[in-house]
């Protein structure tokens, strides 16, 4: 019931923000946003009155480059449990006059733990001039009480989750920003990443140090630790048409990475990821999406550093590093679906910023790229409230098949 009364106040919350959004920023027919429009009166109305001022602020929202929702107060994560968070959404131009360049999104989170801790996410996506340059990646901090299952299928699915098997204390930051470059006028994108990673385990379950995963890793009674720079490089393919929430357009990413001593990291260990993703629209406002991720990690990996199956951002359902191993494969489909009204009044503008959807998809993992140990099954349906256009907050519910659990998110934009 108290995750419930949560969940009405935030959709309460977001109602009132999309709601405030209105005409405030126009699509233009290529799904790119247009804010030179001007409001013109076809008739001549008292300029003192009500209306005149509201039309005057209709065309000053209109006008502005930046554009944000910001919306805070109690909320719940499967991972944290209940807190007070705030989450925000700044989207923009570089350049303001070319009403055709791609908006810059910048979607963040902040939340303080009421079990004690702090976490800051941003995840920003930044076109610049002619989208002949982009810088994409994710920058966090975090310290706050998480949980190991150790690695591997087997340990991962059996292993208890509790205060005393595995509940630790971890403190830790991530600088991950990717430097894309576009390939002539084609839609291939190149350019380097840098990955700096500190990670700091304290005060582990007494249980947990009994894991054989985490002994041989290096952990002890008092905690780990662990420091890991890295060079990559990236090569995408990009013809979405917003990458944000794309209606349409394919995205293909392939992501190397070295991680080694001479850079100041603690291991020598390497990472290959491979990110496919596509959109079909049917429909005004109506999606299919799917995508075909893998993400391995060869060497001398880091406890932190082992591809994961189930995030809020593919396998729904799973909590963070639940599933954990060398390797990592999913699959999912989603339908995307928003409510379209005529907007003749202010119940009908409501429910055209809502929307809904469906998803299922599967894991995989495993020890190597070709050696499956473990299968995660998923399924989940979720609520969409756009709050700028084309840009939504998202309310899921995704069911965990192997361990029979269901969990609830809460984030800025679509999963993929």
């Amino acid at each position: 019931m108290k995750k419930a009364l949560v969940l009405i106040c935030l959709i309460m919350a977001s109602f009132s923000a999309a709601y405030a959004q209105e005409d405030g920023i126009q699509l233009v027919q290529d799904g790119k946003f247009s804010t030179n429009t001007v409001f013109k009166p076809t008739t001549p109305i008292d300029t003192t009155s009500k209306a005149y001022r509201k039309q005057l602020r209709k065309e000053e929202v209109a006008k502005r480059n930046l554009h944000y929702n910001i919306l805070g107060g109690p909320s719940y994560t499967p991972d944290f449990g209940v807190l007070i968070g705030g989450t925000a959404l700044f989207t923009f131009r570089m350049d303001p006059k070319d009403t055709l360049q791609l908006r810059s999104v910048i979607p963040s989170s902040i939340a303080l733990m009421l079990n004690g801790g702090v976490s800051f996410q941003t995840k920003p996506q930044l076109f610049f001039r002619k989208d002949k340059f982009r810088i994409f990646g994710q920058f966090s901090y975090k310290n706050s009480l998480e949980n190991f299952y150790g690695v591997g299928f087997n340990t991962n699915k059996h292993w208890e989750r509790s205060d005393s098997t595995s509940r630790y204390r971890y403190s830790g930051m991530q600088i991950n920003p990717w430097f894309l470059f576009r390939m002539g006028e084609s839609d291939f994108f190149v350019g380097p990443q840098i990955d700096i990673t500190l990670d700091k385990m304290s005060k582990p379950a007494k249980h947990m140090i009994d894991l054989p995963s985490y002994v041989d890793h290096g952990g002890t009674e008092h905690g780990y630790k662990n420091f890991s720079s890295g060079l990559g490089v990236l090569l995408s393919y990009d013809t979405r048409d917003i990458p944000a929430n794309a209606y349409k357009g394919i995205y293909l990413n392939f992501q190397g990475m070295l991680y080694q001593k001479w850079l100041g990291s603690n291991d020598n260990f390497y990472r290959l990821d491979i990110d496919y993703r596509q959109y079909k629209s049917v429909g005004h406002r109506k999606v299919i999406a799917w995508t075909l991720q893998t993400k391995n990690v060869f060497g001398n990996v880091p406890l932190n550093k082992y591809s994961l199956a189930g995030t809020p951002f593919d396998l729904r359902g799973y909590y963070t590093g639940q599933y954990r191993d060398k390797s990592a494969h999913l699959g999912i489909a989603e339908y995307r679906q928003m409510f379209n009204t005529d907007q003749s009044n202010w119940f009908k503008k409501i429910v055209n910023h809502l929307g809904f959807v469906v998803w299922g998809g599967c894991g995989f993992i495993g020890p190597n790229p070709f050696k499956i140990q473990g299968v995660l099954p998923n399924f989940g349906a979720g609520l969409r409230i756009e709050i700028q256009p084309r840009m939504n907050i998202r309310f899921d519910l995704g069911r965990n098949m192997v361990n029979k659990q269901n969990l609830f998110y809460f984030n800025m934009t679509e999963a993929f």
